[in-house]
Parts: C-alpha cells; sequence; structure tokens
C-alpha cells in the first residue's frame, strides 16, 4: 500500500460505507497500477481525511473500495506557505513540487522584478493551474493528507501589503541576511509562517525594502547561495525541523 488516490470529498464516511474511485484517477488505478480485488488502498480527499480498506469490485476504469479505517490529519500550527517567484526553465515548478513533498500548505506565485517568466492575460489561470496539477501529484507521491492550496499570482505591493496581517510572521530568504534560518524563533503567537524566495537574479533591494519595512524578517540559510528551485524547499524543511516536525 505505497499510493494515496484522491477523490472529491470524504464528508461523514465511515467504517464499512464503500468508496468510489472514477474518472482519472480510478483509470490509472486500474489500467496502470493494475490495482486488483483484494488489494488494500489508501484514498484521500486532499482536506485532511484519508481511508484505507481492500478493494471489493474493479471496472475498467474505477474501483470500489470498502471502508475500514478513516484517519483525520488536523491543519497544522503555524502554516507554512512558500511564495515562490516566477522563474525561467521550469525551475520555479521544480520548487512547487519538492516544497509539497517537504509540507508546505500553501503556495504563492509571485511576480517579483527581476522574474524572468511572467505570466500575463491567459498564462495567469494556466499557471496556477499548472502549479496546482504538481502540488497535486506531488502530494500523492509523499502520500499526503492535505494538498496544498495554490493562490493566483501576487504582485509586491500586494506581498507587502499582507505581511502585516495579525499571526502572520513572513521571512525574506537573502543571502547575506543577518539571522540565520536554523536560529531563528518562531513567535509564540504565531499561526502562519510565509516564506518568500526571489527568482533567478535575486529579489530587487526596492522590494527587499519594502517588504521589511512592512515588518518582513531577512534570513539567510548559510555560506552558499542556492538556485531559486533548491532554496525553497531548503528552508521548508530547516523550519520542519525547527518546529518539530522533522
Amino acid at each position: 500500500m505505497a499510493s494515496l488516490y484522491l477523490v472529491d470529498a470524504l464528508d461523514g464516511v465511515a467504517v464499512g460505507d464503500r468508496v468510489t474511485v472514477d474518472g482519472a484517477e480510478g483509470r490509472h488505478a486500474v489500467s496502470v497500477a493494475r490495482v486488483r480485488v483484494g488489494e488494500t488502498l489508501r484514498i484521500g480527499d486532499g482536506r485532511g481525511t484519508t481511508v484505507t480498506g481492500p478493494v471489493v469490485a474493479t471496472e475498467r476504469d474505477s474501483l470500489l473500495l470498502e471502508v475500514a479505517r478513516v484517519d483525520v490529519a488536523p491543519q497544522p500550527t503555524p502554516t507554512l506557505t512558500l511564495v515562490q517567484a516566477l522563474a525561467k526553465g521550469g525551475r520555479d515548478e521544480m520548487a512547487v513540487q519538492a516544497g509539497t513533498e517537504i509540507g508546505v500548505d500553501r503556495i504563492v506565485p509571485w511576480s517579483a522584478a527581476r522574474s524572468v517568466s511572467r505570466w500575463e492575460g491567459a498564462k495567469v489561470e494556466k499557471g496556477r493551474a499548472r502549479w496546482a496539477a504538481i502540488a497535486h501529484e506531488a502530494a500523492k507521491q509523499a502520500i499526503r493528507a492535505r494538498v496544498p492550496d495554490v493562490d493566483p499570482p501576487c504582485t509586491t505591493a500586494e506581498l507587502a501589503a499582507a505581511v502585516g496581517t495579525p499571526g502572520r510572521t513572513v521571512l525574506v530568504l537573502d543571502p547575506v541576511g543577518d539571522v540565520r534560518l536554523s536560529a531563528w524563533e518562531p513567535p509564540a503567537d504565531v499561526e502562519e509562517i510565509v516564506l518568500v524566495v526571489g527568482p533567478e537574479g535575486g529579489i530587487d533591494g526596492a522590494e527587499f525594502d519594502r517588504l521589511v519595512s512592512a515588518g518582513a524578517v531577512r534570513v539567510r540559510l548559510g555560506d552558499t547561495v542556492l538556485r531559486t528551485s533548491t532554496a525553497g524547499p531548503a528552508a521548508l524543511a530547516v523550519l520542519q525541523t525547527r518546529l518539530g516536525r522533522w
């Protein structure tokens, strides 16, 4: 039982109930993974509920599972949000995938001043949907009960305006920041930690000034400079350790 299949909803499901997996998930399970009657699977709704049980019937592109166990994973506190700058060469998508596997709860695309990649017009929703699909698949691979939300892209002005929200702490990765992330102490009342990662050319000085003036904290990982594809996941791993989750 090394796979997780996602369905739209599992609200109110109890032991003994039967759950159908159809559509793309059911087709993959039956036609690609060759799931057969009697095998035990785990099914989730991406919002914290997972059920486990044996497959009792299969069709060409669907299966029926009898629920033997129900698990509900609470939303972690504080939640972790990754604000990832748009980047070329698929590096931003690599960050989304790895960040999801590591445990990020929300992902926000950021149109930074030095972002070479741009989402405009129809590309806005297409790009967001692409990131959401990557997060969906990465959550399945990691057997995560919760699939991170992917927000519409934000501007620097919108990001700065959100810094002062009560319960939210915003950390901006900076190779020369005064505070090491591994030594940073989360506030006792923090409800959300937002990690901001710049594009290939780094965060513009004016953007740093605007975010810090709004209350963000500049933090560094170490003495080396990581690519935008690896900086966010590496920082998320540090935060998971600092929060005692790893």
